[in-house]
């Protein structure tokens, strides 16, 4: 990976390109995150850069946080991600990596947490068919036939009803539109995981770009 920044979805809206076609994006804050730490294969054993994103107060920070941002000289943070890059060495503890980091038509990796959809059945969660809907048929909406008869068991990995969404997912090879570093803003073409303001984390594409 050679960079990556901290954001926060702030929603969809859409924009014109030069021929007028009209251009869904997603509205990112992104940063600016302040580099906190660098370690090296030397001392760590592998090459990475810690940021820190979205300032909070002292209080907020419990005291084994706190002290590892006053031994840094920079923080506190409310979140801490890590980058694991090819050129650490150009970074600086305190340095700020701002939405320039990506310019527009280069392609990008956007992480994030899935909106949390509590308890679903079989048809919302895997899109399984349903069963007639006829009063008679008393077979709608049933995962119907869970096993054979010989094991009498539920065997593992079998699609069921249950907890859906809130799951941590990648959309890769997403284009950046624009950016604007002097609003923190990063707007990238389409949908990227999360509800708003969720976290996201927003790398250059491991597929080129």
């Amino acid at each position: 990976m050679r960079k990556g920044i901290l954001g926060k979805k702030i929603g969809m809206t859409q924009v014109f390109d030069e021929t007028g076609r009209a251009i869904p994006v997603t509205v990112i804050q992104a940063g600016p995150c302040v580099v906190i730490r660098k370690k090296e294969t030397s001392t760590d054993g592998y090459d990475a850069v810690q940021v820190g994103f979205e300032p909070v107060k002292e209080r907020k920070v419990n005291k084994p946080l706190l002290g590892y941002f006053n031994k840094s000289g920079v923080g506190p943070f409310r979140y801490i991600r890590e980058f694991r890059l090819e050129n650490p060495g150009e970074y600086q503890v305190g340095q700020e990596i701002k939405a320039d980091v990506f310019s527009p038509g280069e392609k990008v990796d956007v992480t994030g947490i899935t909106k949390g959809k509590g308890f679903a059945g079989g048809i919302k969660r895997h899109g399984f068919h349903r069963g007639p809907m006829e009063h008679g048929s008393k077979y709608h909406r049933r995962p119907g036939s869970l096993a054979a008869k010989g094991p009498a068991r539920v065997f593992k990995g079998r699609r069921l009803p249950g907890h859906l969404g809130a799951v941590r997912v990648t959309v890769q090879g997403l284009e950046v539109v624009r950016n604007d570093p002097e609003r923190n803003l990063l707007l990238i073409k389409g949908s990227v995981p999360g509800p708003r303001h969720g976290l996201l984390v927003i790398k250059n594409s491991v597929k080129g770009g």
